[in-house]
């Protein structure tokens, strides 16, 4: 009985090739999560401003926005643990050459902003590969407890990272620190490369091959994949907006008014670790759950996002905005991993990572507006309408989602409905058979 209790929850942590990734990745997340701390304070310790540290952080985004839609073809052509492995090479590469700047003294601002750059490009290749790959190393019934681990993962990190990297900042300096996040990358390549994936073969044996497509031709295709199922462009957008009203305040104007009213930066730590807690419960939560419409549990879910910012535009005090942040965390992870999940299980996997780059590049692509103008538009009307503004969107957003036919139609595929149904007829040769 325990064994099954524990393989229906985590038994993807018995596939081998899924183990191993997850040890890389969970130990990427560590060594980034510990660096941003170390990065921000070498900035600073730089005599380089705010400013200048806001500088560094966009240019992590930036490379994203732009590279995103073509990462996912490229991804979707190459192989997806290619990409990967050259993506956190990259990575690799651009935090040892940070590391060894450090040891040297004080790097100059356009050396902070180009590396960062770089890395904001390994990012923008490794992030839709992720989600394609993880069909490749788990099985069927099992993704949504992949998803649900890499949320835990993401959220556990988010809270020990920053608390590690501060401890060894003091203690060893910021080069120490972004020194182990370039060799996390290295580990993180060293499990890409052990993975053993099934060769690619052609469908039929004795047939030739069809004619490779072109790139221009794939993003055609992913493209035609994205806009022709209402259930994802809908939430893609949902979410695009959701970034931009409600989530871009809570995470610029929130350290903001903490400072102003809640407390300070130790009151605003503990919501954020809050949180994070929240996260966390929620991907606990979705282990082992195989809801029959996951995406309306994933739209429900989404209602958590606008939930800290009612709080804030009613000046409420710490704990109201604590609870509104955990509630946030235990929604955000539930809707990532159901949505994840629904995404590969609906996506022939041969343009899956083409298709999920269109939805995170939707949602940098706009989200990211938020951090360049909601500063000032609280200084011409107030954090508080701001904050109200982001509050109601969230809510009416997710309330318009849920009520669309197709969010209500989409139901949960198991291993055996995937496998019985049938090809769609006009297909190339799945790029399963290129090389990885």
């Amino acid at each position: 009985m325990r064994a099954e209790w524990l393989r229906r929850r985590v038994g993807v942590l018995a596939e081998r090739n899924f183990r191993r990734f997850y040890t890389g990745f969970v130990t990427s997340l560590l060594g980034s999560s510990m660096s941003t701390v170390a990065i921000a304070w070498a900035v600073l310790d730089s005599r380089v401003s705010a400013t200048g540290l806001g500088l560094v952080f966009t240019a992590t985004v930036i490379p994203q926005v732009l590279l995103l839609p073509l990462a996912g073809a490229v991804a979707d052509r190459l192989g997806r643990r290619r990409v990967m492995i050259g993506a956190d090479m990259l990575r690799c590469a651009a935090q040892t050459a940070l590391a060894v700047a450090l040891a040297m003294g004080r790097p100059p601002l356009w050396l902070f902003v180009l590396l960062a750059w770089l890395g904001g490009m390994g990012t923008a290749f490794f992030s839709p590969a992720l989600t394609a790959l993880t069909v490749e190393i788990a099985p069927a019934d099992q993704l949504a407890n992949a998803n649900s681990l890499y949320g835990l993962a993401a959220s556990a990190t988010r809270i020990a990272g920053p608390a590690l990297g501060g401890v060894l900042v003091a203690l060893a300096g910021p080069a120490v620190v972004v020194a182990a996040d370039a060799a996390t990358y290295a580990v993180s390549v060293l499990a890409l490369s052990l993975l053993r994936l099934p060769s690619a073969r052609p469908e039929n044996p004795g047939t030739q091959t069809a004619a490779r497509s072109t790139l221009r031709a794939d993003l055609a295709e992913g493209w035609t994949d994205f806009r022709t199922r209402t259930w994802l462009w809908a939430q893609s957008v949902q979410f695009a907006f959701i970034n931009l009203l409600t989530w871009a305040p809570w995470m610029l104007l929130g350290p903001v008014e903490g400072h102003a009213y809640l407390g300070g930066a130790a009151v605003w730590g503990a919501i954020m670790a809050v949180q994070g807690a929240g996260a966390i419960a929620g991907g606990l939560a979705c282990l082992g759950r195989r809801p029959q419409r996951p995406m309306m549990v994933a739209v429900i879910a989404t209602f958590g996002y606008a939930l800290p910012d009612i709080p804030m535009a009613l000046h409420a005090t710490a704990p109201w905005v604590a609870l509104g942040a955990f509630a946030c965390g235990v929604g955000s992870a539930i809707s990532s991993a159901f949505s994840s999940t629904t995404m590969q299980q609906q996506i022939p996997p041969d343009r899956l990572a083409r298709v999920s780059s269109l939805t995170l590049f939707s949602s940098y692509g706009i989200g990211v507006v938020g951090y360049a103008v909601d500063g000032p538009l609280a200084a011409a009307i107030g954090p508080a309408t701001v904050f109200g503004v982001g509050a109601v969107y969230g809510l009416l957003s997710s309330a318009v989602v849920l009520a669309l036919p197709a969010i209500r139609a989409v139901r949960w595929r198991g291993e055996a409905t995937a496998a019985c149904e049938p090809r769609p007829a006009g297909r190339r040769t799945p790029p399963a058979a290129r090389p990885r």
